[in-house]
């Protein structure tokens, strides 16, 4: 009888009353890019040229504090599809794989009639953990994400689509540079301005312009095949650039994501919501928009209320961890734990005295940064120290200082709120199971290339 009804009528029961799986069950479409800053983003004061973001802002909700819980890509994709923490599910370090019997989006959505595909860039395993439907490498594959859609619409079969790109993750080589001019890009103020960092500022903008261009596409499938109307779309910029202080570090440039969704009848176009979500939220999100009971077992909480304007708030804290071992060019070991309120963010770097160290510092911007200091520049031989070395505590106000370049551990005026804030990161880390520097040595026992290089060299005695 549901088909009978108006769609004014539909959108009404759909406001009042839960979603149930069926017929009417919607379409989901996540969308991420690969190192991307949310800051970069038109729509979130960024210099990008993104023009298909940007309206999808004014079409749903854009959420200005959405964090992952770890700024790298292998965590954050299990983080996403398992609904876990990192340490939880086993896949803390990069290059990761999930502990056996752990649960994806896939055995959640499957048995509600659901197909479930990822598209593009995949950094998870192991396979049998995530059987989706596979297209696609590095970036979406368009003609099978096309394929999906005109299948779903004629068998009248909801689908769950993850379009995964890789970009703007570098070697930036990809998308049109001559909308961008080197020397008016504007660098953020912890970058130290040379010309290689500009020239590279110039390849990053561009990058994400094409990405702009491949959520474009997606939305205009949807179109194409007449499921705009009942999809919720999301959005999110994944963790932040390559450049130094973003991607690899627990600060906001390196946790927090840009997050946009549109569901028609459903979000309030051009609405904004500060409510604090993570990444692990959008497994049980989806599930609660599916009409799917999310399991307790999962970390994450469905946010479906906060996008149906029905809630303000939705967490008080948010985590985050780091973890170098295994990573290009790492550290041996050098881990760093940190939780968010609303206003202040507190790290812990569980080994000081070891210098920081990622493929960053491999850099050309980073080297040029180098020898900014090697030549007597003090600003740039603030950052590279900076950079290099961190302290055993951090705390930030990021109300006052965004970019969190005053270390405020030391004050003894807000030594309460600090002591608040490592109490809370230490009962989260107790709860995941995370041991701190024990868990960050065993590292390697969680990678996936590791525990298949040592299948290999025992199979062959």
């Amino acid at each position: 009888m549901l088909r009978q009804f108006s769609l004014p009528l539909l959108v009404l029961i759909s406001t009042l009353a839960p979603i149930t799986a069926g017929a009417a069950s919607p379409n989901l479409l996540f969308i991420m890019a690969d190192d991307c800053t949310f800051r970069d983003i038109g729509c979130y004061g960024g210099q990008a040229h993104t023009p298909n973001i940007d309206r999808l802002a004014t079409q749903g909700m854009r959420l200005t504090r959405c964090f992952q819980a770890a700024p790298m890509c292998s965590p954050t994709r299990h983080n996403i599809y398992t609904g876990l923490y990192p340490v939880k599910s086993g896949a803390y370090p990069n290059h990761a794989f999930a502990k056996p019997g752990t649960r994806s989006v896939v055995h959640y959505l499957k048995p509600h009639g659901y197909r479930i595909a990822l598209s593009g860039k995949t950094h998870i395993a192991p396979r049998k953990i995530f059987p989706f439907e596979y297209s696609g490498k590095k970036n979406p594959d368009f003609q099978a994400i096309d394929a999906l859609m005109a299948q779903s619409k004629a068998q009248g079969k909801p689908f769950c689509l993850f379009a995964c790109s890789n970009e703007p993750h570098s070697p930036w080589d990809k998308g049109d540079r001559s909308r961008y001019d080197p020397d008016n890009v504007k660098l953020p103020s912890y970058f130290v301005d040379t010309p290689q960092t500009r020239k590279q500022m110039v390849a990053y903008l561009a990058e994400i312009t094409y990405f702009d261009g491949q959520v474009g596409r997606c939305l205009e499938l949807l179109e194409k095949h007449g499921l705009a109307n009942n999809t919720l779309v999301m959005v999110v910029s994944e963790q932040g650039s390559g450049f130094p202080f973003g991607k690899w570090t627990c600060y906001d440039t390196g946790l927090q994501s840009a997050c946009l969704a549109r569901w028609p009848g459903q979000i309030e176009p051009g609405t904004t919501s500060d409510a604090m979500v993570e990444y692990v939220d959008v497994l049980p999100t989806f599930l609660d928009a599916a009409g799917v009971t999310p399991p307790a077992a999962l970390d994450g909480r469905s946010f479906l209320p906060v996008l149906r304007g029905q809630r303000t708030t939705h967490k008080t804290h948010v985590f985050g961890l780091m973890t170098t071992r295994g990573i290009l060019n790492g550290s041996d070991h050098f881990g760093i734990r940190s939780v968010r309120s609303k206003r202040y963010k507190y790290i812990l770097n569980l080994t000081p005295d070891v210098p920081f160290r990622n493929i960053c510092m491999k850099t050309r911007v980073f080297q040029s940064w180098e020898a900014r200091a090697r030549g007597g520049d003090e600003d740039a031989r603030d950052k590279v120290r900076r950079y290099r070395h961190r302290p055993a505590e951090e705390l930030y106000d990021i109300t006052a200082d965004p970019h969190e370049w005053h270390n405020l551990a030391g004050n003894p005026k807000l030594a309460e709120i600090k002591s608040q804030l490592k109490a809370r990161l230490g009962r989260w880390m107790k709860d995941q199971g995370d041991l701190g520097q024990q868990t960050e040595l065993e590292a390697f026992k969680h990678q996936a290339r590791r525990q298949n290089k040592n299948k290999n060299k025992a199979a062959a005695n």
